[in-house]
């Protein structure tokens, strides 16, 4: 499975004392960003979230899975490759 990354310029613009970003609004809609965000600080760098974001179910995390229509076929080499009866 390949993960892309997606990178885009932007500039900071001053409000007053600070510098704010301006996040395109196909973004804010992705990501359900609406009045207020979560700032997080990594090892990585900034991380921003939504405060709405909510822990998926286990229903909703297969649901939203078979939405994208991933291929796992890889992985069903690692499952028949017999070592799942192995005592470690």
């Amino acid at each position: 499975m390949e993960q892309i990354i997606r990178i885009r310029d932007i500039k900071l613009i001053s409000i007053g004392n600070s510098k704010g970003v301006c996040i395109p609004k196909s973004l804010l809609k992705k990501y359900n960003f609406n009045d207020s965000l979560l700032l997080e600080e990594t090892d990585n760098g900034l991380l921003l979230r939504s405060k709405n974001n909510k822990k998926l179910s286990w229903e909703d995390t297969y649901k939203s899975m078979a939405v994208e229509k991933e291929d796992w076929s890889d992985f069903d080499i690692s499952i028949s490759d017999g070592l799942g009866h192995e005592e470690f």
